[in-house]
């Protein structure tokens, strides 16, 4: 089955245009925590640099994932987003990790920052990650997905530094940073495992949420000429594009032009159900079905 690669390659750029941006951020970051002396901001910068690195592989393994099948991968590349995916979500757990380890310490011990510096460059960041990730909003597939969420963990992160550098212009609350961080940071690391977890499902080829097999059955079953069905497989490349094998059974009797109409009715049925991949084996009742510990014979 025929599929459009237009979105694919939306994705694609998306991506990659939160890459440039993050990337070129992270200089002005350095620069900017160097003048100011900001340990946060030069922090924030090294995080980062470590967003720039997730998103820079997950461009790289998008651009790949939409190459057609081959010798080597015959069910084309997609599996490389989900990679992608899985090094985003390692990141960014890493990062919030990372935040969390220094900002706990700081709600016994906090430090004071410097506030106008702060709003700055909160101002900068929120602008930035936040036209990267309205780049990405809607995205479909898991690597796309993952980026948003690095996009959507620095928004959050630079919206609580400008919250915290406005009531540090007027009081001297220096625990307000810390708290804001750990909240934000445990809000995303939630999410983000959410997310890995269904990566993980797609891994182990587990049935799409959004396929139902028996439905999908009941929908082959309608063809008059059908009369069982069995050894139907589905699973996702990537998690959306969906992959579908089974067998079907039919009357002895069923002719040339019936089978003809059972296979449209087979291709209809898989469009509706969107299935990007479908192998379907016709059986007839009189034979043996190939796959051991299953019989065709419907007597």
């Amino acid at each position: 089955m025929g599929h459009d690669h237009r979105h694919d390659r939306s994705e694609s750029r998306d991506i990659g245009f939160a890459f440039v941006l993050n990337l070129v951020f992270v200089v002005l970051e350095l620069f900017g925590g160097f003048l100011t002396n900001s340990l946060a901001i030069m922090a924030d910068a090294v995080h980062d640099l470590g967003d720039s690195a997730a998103l820079g592989s997950a461009w790289l393994l998008e651009r790949i994932s939409v190459r057609k099948g081959d010798a080597s991968f015959s069910y084309g590349y997609r599996r490389f987003s989900l990679l992608g995916a899985l090094i985003s979500a390692s990141v960014i757990m890493t990062g919030s990790a990372f935040i969390l380890f220094h900002a706990v310490p700081r709600l016994v011990r906090p430090e004071h920052v410097h506030a106008p510096g702060m709003l700055a460059f909160a101002a900068m960041g929120i602008a930035v990650n936040g036209m990267a990730m309205l780049r990405l909003k809607g995205a479909q597939g898991m690597n796309a997905k993952m980026a948003a969420w690095h996009l959507l963990e620095d928004v959050l992160g630079w919206c609580a530094v400008l919250v915290a550098g406005i009531v540090l212009l007027f009081w001297d609350i220096p625990v307000l940073d810390p708290a804001l961080s750990i909240v934000i940071a445990l809000y995303v690391l939630f999410n983000v495992a959410r997310n890995l977890l269904k990566t993980f499902v797609i891994f182990m080829q587990a049935v799409p949420e959004d396929a139902d097999i028996t439905r999908i059955e009941q929908s082959l079953r309608r063809n008059s000429r059908v009369l069982d069905i069995h050894h139907t497989h589905i699973w996702s490349l990537d998690g959306t594009h969906h992959v579908l094998t089974t067998h079907v059974v039919v009357d002895n009797a069923a002719t040339r032009e019936e089978i003809m109409g059972l296979k449209e009715h087979i291709r209809t049925v898989m469009h509706e159900h969107g299935m990007s991949h479908t192998t379907v084996e016709i059986e007839y009742a009189d034979e043996e079905c190939r796959i051991r510990g299953h019989s065709c014979n419907m007597s």
